[in-house]
């Protein structure tokens, strides 16, 4: 079937009248106006409208490809709106013979009478994309006007307010209607007047580095951090630091004496400390003398009344020295809180685990990687079985069934080189029929000749092929068969061979196999009739080979 057909139909209509098709279509829902008025035939038979992919019922009318699926999605046993018939689903096949005639029906362009032109409908859509007189929006970005197609290229270079244009200043390309905009806010070569009235004219981009100069810009006096204030402007601030030299001097003095004070009151502080420190070492080692005191006293049991005084006073000493012990081992205990190692160990012991949800991701990958490389196979097996399928659909839909065979054989210099050096010695046609149930037929040919034609000529065989239908046939083949090798320049200087199929020959008779012994001319044409530049029977280094079965007498199914 066409590969532009929904899939679901692949399934419906397995019939078509012609192995010809053509690749050209039209929009359905599109008002057409015909040159000559429209063919009831060319009609379909449920929505009136013309043909499109044409489909033949068995009662012989004629529906859309949509129409026919719509008619079965109504009914589970549809019925043609014409006679009332059942329609039965195989019988209903793909008329490719009233399609091709459908899209060679001539109509008016949609813009006439301003496009005076006639085209066939298979190519109304490709005008269409052409025509100088097709309405089409403008191509640049925010533009919404509607143009002629004639006159497009001079709305975009002359009219479109969204055209790009060169910047005077910056040359950089900007929409036009943005221009100013861009001028005034962007374009860093934009001239403008220096924020401090100064008189000059600066590029946008200089305009910091300008402000870092100008004369006519207000700043500090460089001695405000010792008191002065003023803002005066740049070009007069020398005049300040000169008129004002005797204030900036006592600002100075002044500020110097109270950083004097504050160094004085500094090291006296400073005094006052070492003092304090000084009296706590002078008790601290009056202490360690009464205690040593106090040890002797105690050792020798003497005077227990003042050993009794001197332990009290030492308990309590004790008991201060005891509270201060505290305080520093608090202290220590909040140093050393501040250098816990804890949070690190824990930081570690997470990144461990990190480490081993990692591991275990690697496993899992290694797993997946496994069963994409399984699902990798298995699709590259469903492509070529696709691509087996979609050869079958080819030979399917280049079948004819008038008995008449036009082979075309491309890459001729290389195919006849293959059966020169023995590699394929030969090669099949596809196969063709004398009727759509009658005898199955096909050609054989040897490039490079066989017999008494090996290495000179071409040789040109008919063979008779096992079929449906052969059990309804008479049996053997007895029509006349003509060979032809076409010319290609028009002038129809065809090479033609003919015979009658010999009734007595095992060629001829019903195939027990898949196919019959070929007969035919194994000296059809010479290599040097066939290859001479004079001739055309080869061009683009493909040949047309040509077989005809005469149909006379022969019955029909």
């Amino acid at each position: 079937m066409a590969c532009d057909e929904p899939a679901a139909l692949s399934g419906i209509f397995t019939r078509q009248n012609s192995s010809s098709t053509n690749s050209l279509d039209f929009e359905p829902d599109a008002d057409y106006k015909f040159v000559e008025s429209l063919e009831e035939r060319y009609k379909c038979a449920y929505c009136h409208l013309v043909l499109r992919n044409p489909h033949q019922t068995g009662c012989g009318h004629r529906f859309c490809q949509q129409c026919i699926l719509a008619l079965r999605e109504l009914n589970a046993v549809p019925t043609c709106p014409v006679d009332k018939e059942t329609i039965k689903m195989h019988e209903v096949f793909k008329d490719n013979c009233c399609k091709r005639e459908v899209l060679n029906l001539h109509v008016f362009c949609k813009n006439f009478p301003d496009c005076n032109s006639k085209v066939i409908l298979g190519r109304y859509q490709e005008h269409v994309q052409q025509c100088l007189f097709e309405s089409m929006q403008c191509t640049n970005d925010g533009c919404r006007d509607q143009i002629l197609r004639k006159d497009l290229k001079e709305h975009l270079s002359q009219h479109c307010k969204f055209r790009e244009e060169m910047c005077q200043y910056c040359n950089t390309y900007v929409v036009l209607i943005n221009i100013k905009n861009h001028e005034k806010n962007d374009c860093p070569d934009y001239p403008v007047p220096c924020l401090q009235n100064c008189s000059q004219i600066i590029l946008k981009k200089e305009i910091e580095k300008h402000h870092a100069v100008c004369p006519e810009a207000e700043v500090d006096c460089p001695y405000k951090q010792y008191g002065c204030h003023v803002k005066v402007k740049r070009g007069k601030l020398a005049e300040h630091e000169n008129s004002a030299l005797r204030e900036h001097m006592l600002q100075i003095l002044d500020k110097n004496s109270r950083l004097e004070e504050q160094i004085s009151d500094l090291y006296k502080s400073l005094e006052c400390k070492e003092i304090k420190i000084q009296q706590l070492a002078d008790a601290i080692k009056k202490c360690e003398k009464e205690f040593r005191q106090y040890t002797q006293l105690f050792g020798n049991n003497s005077n227990l009344m003042v050993s009794t005084q001197a332990l009290a006073s030492h308990l309590d000493k004790s008991a201060r020295l005891e509270s201060q012990v505290k305080q520093l081992i608090q202290m220590a205990n909040q140093q050393q809180s501040k250098l816990d190692l804890r949070p690190l160990f824990d930081t570690i012991e997470t990144v461990k685990q990190k480490i081993a949800l990692m591991e275990t991701y690697d496993q899992r990958l290694v797993v997946l990687e496994d069963q994409s490389s399984k699902h990798d196979l298995q699709i590259n097996i469903h492509k070529a079985q696709l691509n087996k399928n979609e050869e079958r659909f080819k030979l399917l839909e280049g079948t004819c069934y008038n008995g008449k065979l036009i082979w075309k054989i491309t890459d001729y210099k290389m195919k006849k080189k293959e059966a020169v050096e023995g590699r394929v010695v030969s090669i099949a046609s596809q196969p063709f029929y004398t009727s759509r149930c009658g005898y199955r037929l096909c050609a054989r040919a040897y490039l490079n000749g066989d017999g008494s034609g090996k290495g000179t000529h071409i040789s040109l065989y008919f063979v008779v092929m096992r079929g449906e239908f052969d059990s309804l046939l008479l049996w053997p083949f007895k029509q006349k068969v003509t060979l032809m090798l076409l010319d290609q320049s028009g002038k129809k200087n065809h090479i033609v061979e003919v015979f009658r199929a010999d009734p007595n020959s095992s060629s001829f008779k019903r195939p027990d196999g898949e196919m019959n012994i070929a007969t035919g001319c194994p000296r059809f044409v010479p290599h040097a009739v066939l290859e001479n530049t004079k001739n055309t029977y080869i061009r683009d280094d493909t040949l047309f080979l040509k077989v005809v079965v005469d149909l006379t007498d022969l019955e029909e199914l």
